[in-house]
This record gives structure tokens, C-alpha cells and sequence, in this order.
């Protein structure tokens, strides 16, 4: 540095920086030891090139598509058709209130516990993406069964040794978990803290005790556990607690902090509680309880130089339930709802119709179909980055958040349109579990009120914002000198950034987006545009909100609520335009894709409006809307877009099939297997019923008695006939087939279609 140069850097300093960093220490509350371990957990991924306001989409494009290995398809056509055929949901839930044992033995032998364990530990060592479809496949035969095979995976114990611990400790435990020797649970949520994991009032105290006969230093623990899944079949606990010192047998401090061991349930002290019933799912939840249980320290996860890290790999792991597990049973319920409603509303017929002809129907058919294309779009975005060694901690909370959130969309519009098929219980109904299951994952990894409200802006912003962490460690730093003089590198960069995002928000806001950076991407260049334009749009309301609010937007939950959404849509339509571009550029799917995109920019300019409206320095929201928002906002798909996605759902076609891939059927004398089959003779007779609707002759016989019909369509349109009355039927049970609890205790008989 020159010395000119060197005078004029202290000068800044001295007569702008330092008022500024004034300023922001007042106003800007210093990271906690919890926010600094989840921020350092995990990185950034694709959410930070949206928060630059101008992402490279040509590095999206880039990104290699999740795709199964050979051997990885087979074991989806073999071992997962297999399991999903030993399942039958009605029985799990009304009768035996748990899985098959045949079942249990089948997912120990076959490894599905082991998913993601090395082969050199005894697993499959599959990657994310085929865990994911294979929970995603399995869910859509029963939502239990899946959670069964997915907890292991991803939110048991198993994935922590994998990732922290010690050599010994993935010799010992991987090959026993992979095979099933030990079934896995994971303790964290305690009745007094709920969705603060660190308000745990469980301890740990660092002690001597006895193990195996000889006295060793390990941990006393205390705890008590409740929505434990697998926890009352567990042999092994992954326990979450506070690690305290008191006597300062490791150190000189006394409250060390959130730990991780593993504790095996058959010690003394350990108390496995009775069942919880989730939403009469059958998965295995309960609570459990520890007193006085004593474990030597080398249990701890990553053994002692590990204890205290516990919050940082929690973090780190629970990224993947939320990015794989909850959003693979959510892409399988959209699925499962584009396949059986369109279906259905194919085979429905009122006033001589098919109720999918008629536009209210269409209107739930188009959103589900859309959300179907969405949903699985962004499920394999994640899991490409993922198979790429990201550990994207907003991605996942965005993931969770909104892939859970569009699974009680599309499974209530399934609801709607199924009418009373879907609401009357029985072996028939093939919605009724899916409907009951949507709590579970609103609810589980973190409930989505505080997902929305705190954790995708409130984490992203200081994760994902090119500047914004350094400035906040900057102001953090004991050292004054030193943190002045950080603080000075990164806040001209900083505004040096929001100038150019100012910039490009206006213009693209003004333009349309016409001007916006897009790749050749075809039929879809156009969306590109816009989505440059919004991320800029994002970006300067972000930083617009920084600069007005600073430590006070943490506390602005609505407006931090808003801002999340736009870039979890921001983030949910890439996933689109990925799997659009992955899948060939398939002209027939560019109604769902336009259904995505103008749904998606239709939500970040309602959110962006709202924030206008509610800023609360009034002049700051009116220079808003005149950057961002200067012409109004879009209204959402149009009429055509939505009676395109419905056909696409009513007809067989590869947009279809693509949309609905790796649902599981089940036999012919199943519920989704009869509708199936009930589907395809409906469309194949169709031309026959338009020839007869065209004479205007409703009855068969008098049409095979006049020629219109051979002998073989006359059999053709009477068995589609059948396979339709069978699929409109639903079960009824007579009072004394039932016990006193309502539950059904006999072979139920099927009730008469209603006309």
C-alpha cells in the first residue's frame, strides 16, 4: 500500500468507519455461543448466489444431475417393491399398530438401516439421492413405513458416527446398525424446551464411575426424552444433553455444554416410556427417561475432544433430515396425489362428465400437478448438492419448510376432490393415511411457524449475504483497533455491493426484466429473466432492511417471515427450471413449469407488496415499491396454463408418467391398483362412449342391438363400467364387526356407489 493510499484508508476510517461502527455495535446485538455453532455448521450453497442479487446460472445449470447408480436402481425394483408389497396400511393402523414382523426382519436383512453406511462398515453406501428415493417411493405406500426406514438414515445416531466419531466407534456401531443388531432413536426434544434445543434441561456431570468392572471417567446423565421415533424399539440412544464439570476433572470449566453420546437402552436407569400415537401413524415414537445412568466418556461422540461440540453437529446432521427425509415423504405425497386424484377425476363421472372436465376441479388438479413438478424439482436440486459434499443448512430449513408446507396443499385438494371416497375409513380409502400423516412432518425437524418466521431469512441472511457475517464478527471482536479496521474492509465492500444491487434492481424493475442476465435455455429464457430481477429485487430489500432495522429485524418476525418466502421461492423455482432443463427441456411438461414459475412470481410480489406496506420507516417502503415494484404485481397462472396442467393429469402421457415416476401401484385387488386399472379402461373405451354420446344413445344394449357397438366393445365398456364401481365403492362395517373403540375387527363390506 502506497503511502497516499495508507492516509487515506486511516482517514475513512477515522472520520466515516468509526461512526458508522458506533453506530452498529449499539444497535446490532452480539451472536450467541448457540447462533455462532449453527451458523459454522453446515454451508452455503446455491442460497448465497441468490443473495448476491445476480446468480450465475450457468453454475446451476452446471451442477451434475442426481441420477441412481445400477445397482441403486435395483434395489429400488427389488427389495423396495418387496417391502411395499409385505405392507398393508389399513391393518398397521387399525389393528396391529405397527409393522409386519416379516417386515421388520425384511428392512434389518436388506440393509435399508444402513442406506448411507459405507460398504467398508457393512451398508449399502448409497448417496442422498437414491436414500431419497427410496423413502419417496416407500411413502407413497404408507407414510409409516417410511419414516420406519428413513429415521436411521438420517435423523438417528448413525449419521453423527459416520460424520464425527471415532475410528473405534464406526467399527464397533456402523456394521451393527447397517445389519440391524442395534436399532437407532435420537433424543433431543425435551417437554420443557419443545423447539429450543438449547433450553434442554437434560445434564450430563462429568464423573468416576463404574464400567465394565473398572472405575473410569465418563458422565452421570439425567434426562427426559418425549417424540422419540424407534425410541420404544431402540437398543441404542444418540442422547442430546448439557455437559457440566462442577468438580473440574477435564478442566477449568463447569458448564462445558451441549454433548452427544451414545447410550445403550438395556443400562441401568434407563426407562423406555410407553407409545405415542402420531396421528395414528404406526412408526414407533415414545418417550424415554435416564436417572442416575452412568457411561464412560469415551462414549461420546467423537469421544472427549468432542464434548461441547454437541449443538454444532446437531446442526450439521439435522440438515439432512430436512433436506432428504421430510421433503422425499412430501415429494411422495404429491405424487401419490397427481396419480390417484387425476385418476379418480378421469374415472368420476357427473352429469355424463368426468369431473376433471370440470375448471373448479381442474383448478386443484393444476396445483397439485404443479406442486408435484415443484416439489420434486427441488428435492433433486438438494440431493445434486448434497452428492456434491454440501451440507447447505438454510437450504434444508427451506426445503422442510415449504416442501411440508405444499404437501397439505396438494393432499387437501386431493381431499376435495375425492369428496366422500376420501373421508370414509377403510382398506378402500388410499388417501386417508396421507391426509392424517401431514401433521407429523409439519410439526417434526422443527416446527414451520419458527422454520418461516426465524430461520430462513434470520440464518440465511448472516450465512448466505456475501458480507453480512463479517461485519457481525467484526463488530463482535474484543480488539478494537483490529475490529475497526475489519470492519472498514468489509463495509465498503459491502456498500459498494448494494449499490450495484440498487442498481440492478431498478433497472430490471422498470424493465420488466427484459434486460436481466438468462442463459440459452430455450422456451424457459424467458423465466430466467424474471428470476434475475427478483433476486436483485431480494437482495436490495434485504439490505435496504439491514441498513433501517438492523438488530431489530430479528424481532420483525413478519417481515423476516416475508422475506424468507421470496427466497425460498427464489430457491424452489430454480429446482424447477433445473429439473426442466435435466429432463430434456420436455415440451409437453412446459405447462407445469409455467404453472410453477408464474404461481412462484406471483408469491414474490405478493410477500414483496406486503413488506412494502408494512416497512415500518414509511418513506423507506414507498422507495421500495418504486424500485421493485413500480407497475404492480402479477395475478398467477392463467386459465389456459392451469386447464393444461389438469389434462395432463386426465390423460395417459409422458408428462404424466414423468410426474408420477416410482409411485408405488400394488396389485390388482389393491385400492390404487383398481383405480389404476379402472383409469385405463376408462380411457381406452373413450371413443367408444363419444360415438354413442354423439347418437345420443346412453344404454348398451340398445346400442349393440342397433351396431353401433361390436361384441367386444359391449365386454370392453362393461368391464370399464365394473372396474369404475369398484373404484367409486367404499367400505361400511356392520356395528357388531366393530370393537368399543370404533376400530374395525372383521372383513368390512364394501358399500354400493353412490349415483
Amino acid at each position: 500500500m502506497s503511502p497516499a493510499t495508507h492516509i487515506m484508508t486511516t482517514a475513512r476510517r477515522e472520520i466515516l468507519t468509526r461512526p458508522v461502527l458506533s453506530l452498529v455495535q449499539s444497535a446490532l446485538p452480539a451472536l450467541s455461543a448457540t447462533e455462532n455453532e449453527a451458523i459454522d455448521a453446515g454451508n452455503t450453497w446455491w442460497d448465497a448466489a441468490l443473495f448476491t442479487g445476480n446468480p450465475d446460472w450457468e453454475q446451476l445449470l452446471a451442477i451434475p444431475p442426481a441420477t441412481l447408480t445400477e445397482e441403486e436402481r435395483a434395489f429400488m425394483d427389488g427389495p423396495v417393491d418387496r417391502l411395499c408389497a409385505m405392507i398393508d396400511d389399513w391393518r398397521m393402523t387399525w389393528e396391529t399398530r405397527d409393522l409386519p414382523p416379516e417386515a421388520w426382519d425384511f428392512l434389518k436383512r436388506e440393509k435399508f438401516f444402513g442406506i448411507i453406511i459405507p460398504r467398508e462398515h457393512g451398508g449399502l453406501g448409497f448417496s442422498n439421492f437414491a436414500h431419497s428415493e427410496i423413502v419417496r417411493k416407500i411413502a407413497t405406500r404408507s407414510v409409516s413405513t417410511a419414516v420406519t426406514a428413513m429415521v436411521p438414515n438420517s435423523l438417528g445416531p448413525g449419521e453423527l458416527i459416520l460424520r464425527f466419531g471415532t475410528k473405534e466407534q464406526q467399527e464397533h456401531w456402523l456394521p451393527r446398525l447397517a445389519d440391524g443388531r442395534e436399532v437407532p432413536a435420537f433424543g433431543l426434544t425435551s417437554p420443557e424446551a419443545g423447539s429450543d434445543a438449547a433450553a434442554m434441561t437434560d445434564e450430563g456431570v462429568i464423573c468416576r464411575g463404574q464400567w465394565n468392572g473398572e472405575d473410569v471417567l465418563g458422565i452421570r446423565l439425567n434426562w427426559h426424552k418425549r417424540y422419540i421415533t424407534l425410541g420404544p424399539v431402540a437398543t441404542i440412544l444418540g442422547l442430546a444433553f448439557k455437559l457440566r464439570d462442577p468438580d473440574h476433572l477435564l478442566g477449568h470449566q463447569d458448564d462445558i455444554g451441549i454433548t452427544v453420546a451414545l447410550v445403550p437402552t438395556d443400562l441401568p436407569g434407563v426407562t423406555i416410556g410407553r407409545r405415542h400415537i402420531p396421528s395414528m401413524q404406526t412408526f414407533q415414537n415414545g418417550p424415554n427417561e435416564g436417572h442416575d445412568v452412568f457411561i464412560p466418556l469415551d462414549n461420546v461422540i467423537g469421544g472427549p475432544e468432542r464434548v461441547g461440540q454437541g449443538w454444532k453437529m446437531l446442526m450439521s446432521a439435522l440438515a439432512a433430515g430436512r433436506g432428504i427425509s421430510l421433503p422425499s415423504l412430501s415429494a411422495a405425497a404429491g405424487a401419490f396425489a397427481a396419480h390417484t386424484t387425476g385418476a379418480y377425476a378421469r374415472v368420476r363421472s357427473q352429469f355424463n362428465l368426468p369431473i376433471g372436465k370440470f375448471e373448479g376441479i381442474q383448478e386443484r388438479l393444476a396445483r397439485i400437478a404443479g406442486n408435484a413438478y415443484l416439489l420434486d424439482g427441488a428435492r433433486r436440486l438438494t440431493c445434486a448438492g448434497l452428492d456434491q459434499g454440501n451440507h447447505p443448512a438454510v437450504i434444508s430449513s427451506i426445503l422442510k419448510l415449504h416442501a411440508t408446507e405444499r404437501m397439505r396443499v396438494v393432499i387437501n385438494d386431493a381431499m376435495d376432490v375425492h369428496g366422500g371416497k376420501a373421508i370414509i375409513e377403510g382398506p378402500r380409502n388410499y388417501l386417508g393415511s396421507q391426509y392424517r400423516a401431514i401433521p407429523v412432518g409439519i410439526t417434526v425437524e422443527g416446527a414451520n411457524i419458527l422454520t418461516r418466521s426465524l430461520m430462513v431469512f434470520g440464518q440465511g441472511a448472516i450465512r448466505s449475504h456475501p458480507y453480512l457475517l463479517e461485519e457481525i464478527r467484526a463488530v463482535g471482536d474484543a480488539n478494537r483497533g483490529r475490529a475497526l479496521a475489519n470492519f472498514d474492509q468489509v463495509l465498503w465492500k459491502h456498500i459498494g455491493h448494494a449499490l450495484k444491487t440498487a442498481i440492478r434492481a431498478f433497472v430490471r424493475g422498470w424493465s420488466g426484466g427484459r434486460f436481466a442476465p438468462a442463459p440459452r435455455a430455450g422456451k424457459a429464457t424467458r423465466y430466467y429473466r424474471q428470476m434475475s430481477r427478483y433476486a436483485a429485487a431480494f437482495a436490495f430489500v434485504s439490505d435496504i432492511s439491514f441498513l433501517t432495522l438492523g438488530g431489530e429485524l430479528k424481532r420483525r418476525e413478519l417481515l423476516s417471515g416475508r422475506l424468507g418466502d421470496v427466497l425460498s421461492e427464489l430457491y424452489l423455482l430454480s429446482g424447477a427450471l433445473k429439473r426442466w432443463e435435466d429432463e430434456g427441456r420436455q415440451d409437453e411438461d412446459l405447462p407445469l413449469l409455467a404453472w410453477c414459475m408464474e404461481s412462484g412470481f406471483a408469491t414474490i410480489e405478493q410477500r414483496f407488496a406486503e413488506i412494502i406496506a408494512n416497512f415500518p420507516a414509511r418513506p423507506v417502503g414507498w422507495m421500495l415499491r418504486l424500485f421493485i415494484q413500480p407497475f404492480g404485481r402479477r395475478n398467477g397462472p392463467s386459465d389456459r396454463t392451469i386447464r393444461q396442467c389438469a389434462d395432463i393429469l386426465l390423460e395417459p402421457c409422458a408428462a404424466r408418467e414423468r410426474l408420477v415416476e416410482n409411485v408405488y401401484i400394488g396389485g390388482a385387488d389393491e385400492a390404487v391398483g383398481r383405480l389404476t386399472d379402472a383409469f385405463q379402461q376408462t380411457v381406452a373405451t373413450q371413443p367408444v362412449h363419444d360415438r354413442l354420446r354423439k347418437a345420443r344413445i346412453r344404454d348398451l344394449d340398445k346400442a349393440h342391438e342397433q351396431g353401433l357397438i361390436t361384441d367386444g366393445e359391449l365386454e370392453s365398456l362393461r368391464a370399464a363400467d365394473a372396474a369404475v364401481a369398484e373404484v367409486i365403492a367404499v367400505d361400511d362395517f356392520a356395528a357388531e364387526d366393530l370393537d368399543q373403540s370404533g376400530h374395525e375387527t372383521a372383513t368390512p363390506r364394501i358399500a354400493e356407489p353412490a349415483e
